[in-house]
């Protein structure tokens, strides 16, 4: 690639697929990966997008990944650690380590490995640019308040943000480093009306504002010259309701 690269990991739906179709139609050339192919991913693959499949569930996996980013390009704009595993809490010991470990895995261990090997290419991409270069780490809102049923999860969500602070100081001033939490911002079509309605009263704003709120948030920490260690809520500002 001739120019800086934004790479988003887990664009192949929802969430990832709507901001790698976003940046792709503002003329950005889009690094994107995908752990299972879905329609998803040859839509990005038409617009123009570099499909990657990439599975975070061993470090060899990881290590894979960065190896492959670095045969498509050797400059970097940004890197967008957007990949996530939801699953619900085991009961039986031995399942529940497992699980932990997985969402470490995902959560965790990737988005650290990923940013360690990339840096060069982030550091590429500043000198070739004359700007900061970026990564954004997607976290979650319930990482503000824990959950009964997804401890692992929500732990692994809070041990991300913590790493957008430690990235943040050891790579200034050439990389910013930031992060977003959102909640929820797009139903399933399955989602019944109770649970929707469940859902949307748990925000003062009370709407469903889809990923293009998303969408817009990565477009202002791209442009922001004077942010880094910063997580941002996209939650409707549920932090203010009892």
């Amino acid at each position: 690639m001739s120019s800086p690269a934004v790479l988003i990991t887990g664009a192949a739906q929802r969430g990832g697929l709507h901001l790698a179709k976003h940046l792709l139609q503002q003329g950005q050339a889009v690094i994107f990966t995908y752990r299972s192919h879905k329609a998803g991913v040859d839509e990005l693959i038409a617009l123009g997008g570099i499909a990657l499949p990439a599975d975070f569930a061993t470090d060899a996996g990881i290590f894979a990944l960065i190896a492959a980013v670095k045969q498509q390009t050797s400059t970097l704009r940004a890197i967008i650690h957007n990949a996530s595993d939801w699953a619900v809490d085991a009961e039986q010991p031995e399942a529940a380590a497992a699980l932990f470990r997985q969402m470490f895995q995902v959560h965790q261990q990737a988005p650290f490995l990923i940013n360690l090997g990339l840096q060069p290419l982030l550091l590429a991409g500043a000198e070739h640019s004359g700007q900061m270069t970026d990564i954004i780490h997607i976290t979650d809102d319930v990482v503000r308040r824990g959950s009964d049923h997804h401890a692992a999860y929500v732990a692994s969500k809070a041990a991300l943000e913590n790493l957008t602070l430690s990235f943040a100081s050891r790579f200034a001033p050439q990389i910013k480093v930031n992060a977003i939490s959102p909640a929820l911002l797009a139903f399933n079509e399955g989602d019944d009306a109770t649970y929707r309605s469940k859902t949307l009263a748990k925000s003062p704003l009370g709407v469903e504002p889809g990923f293009t709120v998303l969408a817009s948030t990565v477009d202002y920490l791209l442009q922001q010259p004077y942010m880094t260690g910063a997580i941002l809520p996209l939650n409707g500002g549920r932090h203010v309701k009892a």
